[in-house]
C-alpha cells in the first residue's frame, strides 16, 4: 500500500510538471508573438531563450542566433550557435556563423561557412563575400576565382551596401566587384600594378559615382605611388 502511494505521488508530480511545462511553453509562445507585434527585439530574444530552454530545438537555436546577428550582437550569436562547421548546419546557421565571424574579424573561420552556402546556392552576393574574405587572407587565386564569377553573374539591378561613411550607401554589385578586382591587381604586385589598379577604380567610379570608398582607395594608391617615385629618385649611397 505504501509503495502504491509513493508511486501515485510520483505519477501525480510528473503530470503536474508536464502540465506546468506545457503551460509555460504556451505562455512564452504567446509572449514571443506579442513582442514581435510590438517590435520589441529584446522581448523576442527573451521569449525565444525561454522557449529554447523549455523545448530545445535546432530551429529555435538557429532563430535566436539569427536575431542576435541581426542586432549586431555577433558574440552572442556565436555563443548561441557555435562557430564550428557542421555537416547538418541549416542555411540560417551557416549565414549566422559566416557573417558573425566576419564581423568579429575572423575571416579564416568565416570562409568555410560561406563556401558551404555557395555550394548549396551559388550566387553573386555570396561570391562577393568569398572574394573579399579571400583577399583579406591573401588567398589571391581563390579571390580571383570569385571575382571572375561575380563580374560574370552580377545583374544590373543587384546592389552592395557600404558603411564607411556616416550614412550607408549602395552601389551596383558589378562596381563592387570591379573595386575588389582593383585590390586584387594591387595585391599581386604592390609596386608595378598601382596604375592598373587605379584604372580599374576609375572605371568602377564611372559606373557608380557615389562610390566613396573608391576615392579613398585611389588617393591612398596614388600616395603610395608618390612615395615609391620619391624613393626611386633619391641618390643611392
Amino acid at each position: 500500500m505504501k509503495k502504491l502511494l509513493v508511486f501515485g505521488l510520483l505519477v501525480s508530480g510528473f503530470l503536474m510538471s508536464a502540465q506546468s511545462n506545457t503551460d509555460l511553453i504556451k505562455h512564452y509562445e504567446a509572449y514571443y508573438k506579442q513582442m514581435k507585434v510590438q517590435g520589441d527585439v529584446q522581448g523576442v530574444i527573451n521569449a525565444m531563450t525561454h522557449l529554447n530552454i523549455l523545448a530545445p530545438s535546432v530551429a529555435r537555436k538557429d532563430t535566436l542566433a539569427y536575431i542576435y546577428m541581426s542586432e549586431d550582437k555577433y558574440v552572442q550569436a556565436i555563443n548561441t550557435i557555435g562557430y564550428e562547421r557542421m555537416v547538418d548546419d541549416s542555411d540560417i546557421a551557416l549565414e549566422v556563423k559566416g557573417i558573425s565571424l566576419k564581423s568579429l574579424k575572423q575571416p579564416e573561420l568565416a570562409i568555410g561557412h560561406f563556401e558551404e552556402l555557395f555550394k548549396r546556392n551559388p550566387n553573386a552576393l555570396l561570391a562577393y563575400e568569398l572574394a573579399e574574405l579571400n583577399l583579406q587572407t591573401q588567398k589571391l587565386a581563390e579571390a580571383e576565382k570569385h571575382i571572375t564569377y561575380g563580374l560574370a553573374n552580377a545583374k544590373d539591378d543587384m546592389k552592395k551596401a557600404f558603411y564607411e561613411t556616416q550614412t550607408p550607401y549602395e552601389v551596383s554589385l558589378k562596381s563592387a566587384f570591379m573595386y575588389l578586382n582593383a585590390l586584387l591587381l594591387y595585391n599581386k604586385d604592390k609596386k608595378a600594378n598601382i596604375d592598373a589598379a587605379v584604372d580599374v577604380l576609375d572605371a568602377a567610379y564611372k559606373n557608380s559615382p557615389n562610390f566613396n570608398l573608391i576615392q579613398l582607395t585611389k588617393n591612398e594608391l596614388l600616395r603610395q605611388k608618390q612615395v615609391l617615385q620619391s624613393q626611386a629618385a633619391q641618390p643611392k649611397k
